[in-house]
């Protein structure tokens, strides 16, 4: 997987952005996904009601996961949370969220390949900005837009 941050996927894999939030730690929380494969993109936005950063970062890898288009294609996850990367990848002791970090792990189990990349937020990465816009928008709507019709993006 290419060192530089993507906006097209490599090869066979499925390219995702994913981003939570919230307002307040803990406070309204809310995530996006933003999913790209061949020529398809899809999009997600979720309430979560009140929740912490990092659970709302989780959950936005999780949704991703649950819903590939194809488990045994690589999958390459960029986000910027550093604790979402280092208690899946990295064997950091999580104190919080075991219950779904294990979720998450199980779920990978099912992955066929999977790279993680930290990407730095609100840095202008087109993709981050529009995950990030997404989780806004579900906190700020208190509503979960749910997934967006998949389109061609050639």
């Amino acid at each position: 997987m290419s060192s530089t941050l993507p906006s097209t996927p490599q090869d066979n894999e499925i390219l995702v952005y994913a981003d939570g939030g919230c307002r307040g730690n803990p406070g309204p929380a809310g995530l996006g996904v933003v999913m790209r494969w061949d020529q398809y993109e899809r999009s997600y936005s979720e309430y979560l009601g009140p929740a912490t950063n990092n659970i709302a970062e989780l959950t936005a890898v999780l949704r991703a996961l649950q819903s590939l288009p194809d488990p045994t294609r690589p999958v390459h996850i960029l986000t910027d949370s550093q604790y979402t990367i280092g208690v899946l990848t990295k064997n950091w002791k999580a104190k919080a969220n075991v219950e779904l970090i294990a979720t998450i792990k199980d779920t990978l189990a099912g992955v066929g390949r999977y790279a993680f990349t930290h990407v730095r937020g609100h840095a202008g990465v087109a993709l981050n900005e529009r995950a990030d816009a997404l989780a806004n928008q579900a906190m700020d709507t208190q509503q979960s837009a749910g997934w967006s019709e998949t389109r061609s993006i050639g």
